[in-house]
């Protein structure tokens, strides 16, 4: 097992340098692999047959799980063999369970509405709370410009300037993009920046760090629920979601899309364009040429549309 920790340990290092994988990422490829290790006896020397056993010892997973820890394996094989430290890739015989990826969740405008008529009321004191400002800022970023929940928080104090309606961000895989910023984004920031130390390295500081992950989803969902909306429906994330569907649905083009979500795979972003069937229905039959065509019978002859 120390041959396979060595291996792991250099593996995960080539999935850090070259190909620019989080931290999380890299902490469940360790998981998955030390899991296949103990299952299998070691993974250096694994034999074809006994990677052929894992479909066995993971029949209770989900088929999500199983694709994941697949691929885990597959990139883990693929490295030893180019690196010429295996002579073959026995990871032909692992399990390719047929996933469905979900379509997102997503709100309704009339429900994001909700969540920013309530914001208004409380920012409609004569002297606003210092955290209902904050807030504010953190809702206009998150739908007005659909950053990630970690991209969000860690934003350095000066990463938005008065004379620029964008900003330029660095997201998984180390991937730059550019992401515009609303001018009420721009307000809302601009509000809460007097009230951000002078000497902080973030926009958003709470204690020594930046505010964290688990607080934000926190605040999201005590602004859902005071908005009258679940609170289980809201999260970061499907601020995200409702900021890629209602741009699509405005007529935005997905590959500007694309490139304002940070997606590497366009495939990724054409989730949004199955969220709304019934409105993709409703635009064929309404704005189509054949809509206005009258039909016919087998006859020949015409009847009414």
């Amino acid at each position: 097992m120390s041959e396979d920790a060595a291996l792991i340990d250099r593996f995960l290092e080539m999935m850090a340098a070259e190909r620019g994988a989080s931290r999380n990422t890299l902490l469940a490829y360790r998981a998955d692999l030390m899991g296949a290790a103990q299952i299998m006896g070691g993974l250096a020397m694994a034999t074809k047959a006994a990677v052929a056993e894992l479909a066995a010892a993971w029949a209770t997973l989900a088929a999500s799980s199983v694709a994941r820890k697949s691929s885990a394996l597959r990139a883990f094989y693929a490295f030893l063999e180019e690196e010429g430290l295996r002579p073959d890739n026995p990871s032909s015989a692992l399990p390719r369970p047929v996933t469905r990826r979900p379509l997102p969740k997503i709100l309704s405008t009339r429900e994001v509405d909700s969540l920013f008529a309530q914001i208004e009321l409380r920012l409609a004191a004569d002297h606003p709370a210092r955290l209902d400002l904050r807030l504010s800022a953190l809702i206009e970023l998150l739908y007005g410009s659909g950053l990630r929940a970690s991209e969000l928080v860690s934003l350095p104090r000066r990463a938005l300037a008065a004379d620029r309606p964008f900003l330029i961000l660095k997201g998984k895989g180390a991937r730059e993009r550019l992401v515009p910023i609303s001018d009420r984004a721009r307000a809302a920031v601009a509000a809460w920046l007097p009230h951000v130390p002078a000497d902080s390295a973030w926009l958003f500081p709470s204690g020594k760090s930046h505010l964290s992950r688990i607080r934000l989803y926190q605040m999201v969902k005590a602004l859902a629920a005071a908005a009258g909306i679940a609170p289980e429906r809201v999260s970061p994330h499907v601020l995200r979601h409702a900021f890629a569907t209602h741009l699509l649905e405005g007529g935005a083009d997905l590959r500007a899309l694309q490139s304002m979500l940070g997606h590497a795979d366009i495939g990724t972003t054409q989730i949004y364009t199955h969220v709304d069937s019934r409105r993709l229905v409703e635009l064929v039959n309404s704005r189509h040429p054949l809509a206005t065509m009258t039909h016919r019978r087998v006859d020949g002859d015409a009847s009414a549309p």
